[in-house]
């Protein structure tokens, strides 16, 4: 677990982790056994600081391609190194709010050209991010993040996710701003939910589906990341793990 949270290699989570505070919960393996599909799920409860997970080990230690759960970082550094004014600023036509909700490969790829090699290698460095096994070094600007470069972890994506939300990534208040509220799903009285699909592929052609995000009940967030893994053609990813997002959210969640 000492990689949760692992931006800027050093986090104050560190010395909170223990094995008094992490739960592997059998109900989050069920979820994703009824689906007959790997990977895995993890929840952080903020406000006791308790971790639920489907499977530790696999939580901290399988990377996989990042796919387009990369736009996250992407996007920030666009806003905030001005590539990009916010939300609305366009790519002929097609704004960054349209373009990150409908995963526009396009649109990011040209972002990525507007950026810079050098000002995205910088950033992910200075984030700390995708280093769980490697030091990611970016090849092709329009595909690292899909084509992989670099690999990421469950535990990387929830420490994504949680810096996010509370302003702890080293951008503007208003990047993060910006950012959150592009990820927010459903905003009522009772409560506030955020969350991202992410697809992409392992070079074995293993299909990868990210779910990461947040439920802030009574300004309380809690945590969740779900990675889902497949090499059959005809799974609906995409509907598989909306399935089981909504069953974490209706059963591990308060």
């Amino acid at each position: 677990m000492r990689y949760l949270l692992g931006w800027f290699l050093v986090s104050v989570c560190l010395a909170s982790c223990s094995p008094n505070n992490v739960t592997e919960d059998a109900g989050l393996r069920k979820l994703l056994e009824a689906e007959k599909l790997d990977g895995v799920i993890g929840v952080f409860h903020n406000l006791s600081g308790d971790f639920v997970l489907s499977d530790r080990k696999v939580f901290r230690d399988s990377a996989v391609v990042p796919g387009s759960s990369f736009y996250i970082v992407q996007s920030m550094v666009a806003i905030e190194t001005g590539r990009l004014k916010d939300e609305q600023s366009d790519i002929n036509g097609t704004t960054l709010e349209q373009a990150f909700k409908a995963d526009s490969l396009h649109f990011f790829q040209e972002l990525a050209g507007r950026i810079g090699k050098d000002t995205l290698q910088r950033w992910i460095d200075t984030l700390g991010y995708a280093r769980r096994y490697d030091t990611p070094r970016i090849a092709q600007l329009d595909r690292f993040w899909i084509d992989n470069s670099i690999r990421v972890t469950a535990d990387e994506q929830l420490g994504i996710v949680k810096k996010l939300y509370f302003d702890q990534l080293p951008f503007q208040r208003r990047t993060h701003a910006i950012v959150s509220n592009m990820m927010l799903v459903e905003d009522s009285t009772e409560y506030k939910l955020a969350y991202k699909f992410s697809e992409g592929s392992n070079t074995d052609g293993t299909r990868i589906l990210w779910i990461q995000g947040w439920k802030e009940i009574r300004q309380h967030p809690h945590f969740f990341v779900i990675q889902l893994r497949t090499r059959e053609e005809g799974v609906d990813l995409k509907a598989a793990g909306k399935r089981i997002m909504d069953q974490v959210l209706a059963g591990f969640l308060p």
